[in-house]
């Protein structure tokens, strides 16, 4: 009789750092810093510290859920646990029914980040985010502990460069720049973190690789504690740069990292901040398959997806059948993105409102199950802002909530009693 292939528990506390900050810091960090300081001004450091703020409350209870259930599954599962496999379902489902146009999306914003500096024709950017996406996949399927490896030495190079651009910069800060503070009232802050507010998703995906941590208990808090001050710090201190130095009102959102790293590389900052935004939207690509393909493993061993995702390579311990299958599926939508010249930076909204609503269903699932007052009160939280935060993405809350319902009425037409999976708390 064949040994029983197990996923391998080789994540440590490092490893998942890594993973998460690379989940959460894409290229939104090239950009969104101007963005928000031409919307608000000088108050848009507000917009950015109040929105760190207000993500701390559902990091907390990620990592509380993540450490008591260590479980590929992810926020599945506590939704599973709550209210059992059929609301599992559709959160699995949402999550699932994301990849397609997030994937692409992210790899063809950073192919087409460095192809406007090299001036690559659009069948090279394409072929460029074929070539991200499809590296992600490979690393990933070598196995876990390879694939984070590679994700720290990514994630470290990221923050030299953004490190040393900021540095560069700290000479031009003048204390003029921060006056008038306010220059268009309070709204805008609040418009500007509304925005903010996306560059902050991503958390969720240590869920998903909990199960393969050498210690969840210990090292998923951890993780998602480092994590946390170091994206925060990154965001507060680009944030700064920007308006301290005013590059937000003479330059383009693409091109004002150009000119704050000009100030120490000159004409070779281009080439800089482009293979900056390459390697930034790698990131979240190399995590979100790691995450999406355990979903998708976790999903399968549960009945909800075909027992054929449930087999792990025997070799390198990873959910190879899931990795195989994204990858047709992936170039197909850029395929389809060039021969029809999609513009697909719009299709950003579904997997927005798809991962917001299973926020929603995962917070709330956490006030079910996590005791104590406080903890329960931070996941009261989370899911009112995660509730007030989707009311605002317009007609593509249409998306998630077609997908629960066809869900929904499938499993319920089936008539058949409810299946609870047990989770053993380590």
């Amino acid at each position: 009789m064949s040994k029983e292939v197990t996923l391998k528990r080789s994540i440590t506390w490092v490893q998942g750092s890594a993973m998460t900050i690379g989940g959460v810091l894409g290229a939104g960090i090239l950009v969104l810093p101007t963005i928000a300081a031409s919307m608000a001004g000088p108050a848009s450091l507000i917009s950015w510290l109040l929105t760190g703020l207000l993500s701390l409350p559902m990091i907390i209870v990620i990592g509380m859920m993540s450490s008591k259930f260590p479980d590929s599954g992810g926020l599945a599962t506590y939704v599973r646990t709550a209210y059992g496999s059929s609301a599992s379902q559709i959160t699995g489902l949402l999550m699932l029914t994301a990849m397609p146009f997030g994937m692409p999306v992210t790899a063809l914003i950073g192919a087409n980040y460095l192809g406007s500096v090299l001036g690559w024709s659009q069948g090279t950017v394409h072929a460029a985010a074929a070539i991200l996406i499809l590296t992600a996949i490979t690393l990933n399927y070598r196995g876990i502990e390879f694939s984070s490896k590679t994700q720290v030495g990514v994630v470290s190079s990221i923050l030299f460069i953004l490190t040393f651009a900021v540095l560069s910069a700290l000479p031009n800060i003048t204390p003029t720049a921060f006056a008038p503070f306010l220059p268009h009232g309070w709204l805008p802050v609040g418009e500007a973190m509304s925005l903010i507010f996306f560059a902050y998703m991503g958390w969720e995906m240590i869920g998903n690789l909990s199960e393969e941590f050498k210690n969840p208990r210990k090292d998923l808090p951890i993780s998602l504690a480092v994590s946390a001050i170091v994206i925060n710090a990154v965001y507060l201190v680009v944030a700064f740069v920007i308006v301290g130095t005013n590059i937000y009102q003479s330059d383009s959102p693409l091109t004002a990292m150009v000119t704050l790293t000009a100030y120490r590389w000159g004409d070779n900052a281009k080439v800089l901040v482009a293979i900056l935004g390459f390697i930034a939207c790698y990131c979240p690509l190399h995590t979100f398959i790691a995450g999406f393909s355990r979903l998708v493993y976790a999903q399968s061993r549960c009945g909800s997806l075909p027992v054929y995702f449930s087999r792990l390579h025997p070799r390198y311990q990873t959910p190879h059948k899931a990795l195989l299958t994204f990858a047709p599926i992936y170039l197909v939508i850029l395929l389809l993105s060039y021969t029809l010249s999609w513009d697909l930076k719009p299709l950003i909204n579904i997997p927005s409102a798809n991962f917001l609503a299973v926020y929603i269903l995962s917070m709330s699932a956490a006030t079910r199950i996590l005791t104590g007052k406080l903890a329960k009160g931070l996941a009261l939280l989370s899911t009112m802002l995660s509730l007030t935060i989707f009311m605002f993405s317009g007609w593509f809350i249409l998306f998630p909530i077609t997908v629960a319902l066809i869900i929904y009425y499938q499993h319920h037409s089936k008539k058949r009693p409810e299946q609870h999976v047990s989770h053993k708390v380590e």
